[in-house]
């Protein structure tokens, strides 16, 4: 996750995170990325079920009834997380509305101390459901949407689906809670990011997070439509320059990239054109981001209890809440099995990974980039991330041979 608005133009200061002693505990929300002791913000699909048929569903979920976590094993990892330190819960599917125990789950996690967190398509946001929301004291309502009107029904699979989805991000705002958008770019609405913004604008919604793609669940079908590196870097810069744009005309919107940490280099090279100064100040926040954080600072809870490094590892289980408590499965580092011997390799990912990112100059800042996205198109969990799009030079291959990684074969 990188913070254009925090990095390129400034909404966050170094300062600003020390002032917390970069502890999650004590880091607000939007902050969390700059911890020091990474406590995992956990996101829970608690349900497989959606009312729609998103092409791009890295759950392959849809209208069909999955077996869940019941209510009582559910607050019993609850139970678990709050007191292990996790500082966020964040609710997603499937569809998490169509869980009729959802805001009482959203209860108990707030009155553990937790944060509390919705990722949801917004159709099934009804004011009522609005209403409930509000009373739990949600920290943020993230509704997905994919470009313009025929853009997004055509990537939900259900037309009028765009407009239920900004009816439902209306009722969340006349509720008064925190909302944002989602948009998952590729080939086929990469062009829509200044629609996206416009929208943003229009409706008075300060936040958005632009996801680069995953090839995993539905997404892999989708491999062939990412972008190309040259795209990639048009996206990204688009972003920057929209962000850019709104906070020179008074706004403070919150916009973030998520899921390709060669972002963080980019950002900071770009800036290092522009203000030097900052550039400095931008470098030292990524420092302390450290990069991609799968199997550290962000883990995952399947519908059915199964925990996984993120939500796009869905082949690879380290166990199951209801035999073993979440907090033992995510601290087992002992590497007696393949499960504890993988978390081993991903709490510290740099000896392991292979090609460029082995090589790469911005290794400490980017972490290896996505390892399963790299598995999904080499075969190889450890070899170089294909979305990288700095080129040789700006990763400093220019002048070093490329190395090969200190560890042979991958552990999934």
């Amino acid at each position: 996750m990188i913070g254009i608005s925090k990095l390129y133009c400034g909404a966050v200061e170094p300062a600003d995170v020390l002032r917390y002693q970069r502890m999650s505990g004590k880091l607000p929300s939007e902050l969390l990325q700059f911890s020091k002791d990474k406590k995992p913000v956990v996101v829970w699909n608690c349900t497989r079920t959606c009312n729609l048929k998103c092409v791009h569903c890295y759950a392959g979920s849809d209208a069909q009834r999955y077996d869940q976590l019941s209510t009582d094993e559910a607050k019993a990892m609850i139970d678990d997380l709050a007191a292990f330190g996790a500082p966020v819960l964040l609710f997603s599917g499937g569809e998490p509305c169509v869980r009729p125990d959802l805001t009482e789950l959203m209860h108990y996690a707030k009155d553990k101390g937790m944060r509390v967190v919705i990722s949801t398509n917004g159709t099934l946001i009804t004011p009522q459901l609005a209403r409930e929301f509000a009373e739990v004291g949600l920290s943020y309502v993230g509704v997905s949407i994919d470009g313009g009107r025929d853009t997004h029904d055509r990537f939900r699979g259900v037309p009028g689906s765009f407009d239920r989805s900004l009816e439902g991000l209306r009722n969340a705002q006349e509720a008064g809670i925190k909302v944002g958008l989602r948009m998952t770019i590729n080939k086929l609405n990469w062009r829509e990011i200044n629609d996206v913004f416009d929208l943003m604008e229009e409706r008075s919604i300060n936040r958005a997070c632009f996801y680069h793609l995953v090839y995993t669940g539905r997404g892999s079908e989708l491999m062939d439509e990412d972008l190309s590196h040259d795209e990639t870097r048009q996206a990204v810069r688009l972003i920057m320059d929209r962000t850019r744009a709104w906070f020179d005309r008074g706004g403070r919107p919150e916009i973030l990239t998520v899921d390709n940490h060669a972002d963080g280099p980019f950002v900071y090279l770009e800036m290092l054109k522009e203000d030097p100064e900052r550039a400095a100040e931008v470098l030292q926040l990524l420092q302390w981001n450290q990069g991609n954080s799968t199997g550290a600072g962000i883990a995952c809870v399947s519908w059915d209890g199964e925990v996984y490094a993120d939500q796009f590892w869905r082949h690879f289980s380290f166990g199951n809440v209801k035999d073993r408590p979440f907090s033992q499965i995510w601290t087992d580092v002992s590497r007696a099995t393949p499960e504890s011997e993988l978390m081993y390799r991903l709490k510290n990912k740099r000896p392991f990974v292979k090609g460029r990112c082995a090589a790469c100059k911005w290794l400490d800042i980017c972490n290896g980039n996505f390892r399963v996205r790299a598995e999904a198109a080499t075969g190889d969990l450890w070899a170089a991330d294909p979305a990288c799009y700095l080129t040789d030079d700006e990763i400093g291959l220019a002048t070093a041979p490329a190395a090969e990684g200190q560890a042979e074969g991958a552990c999934a």
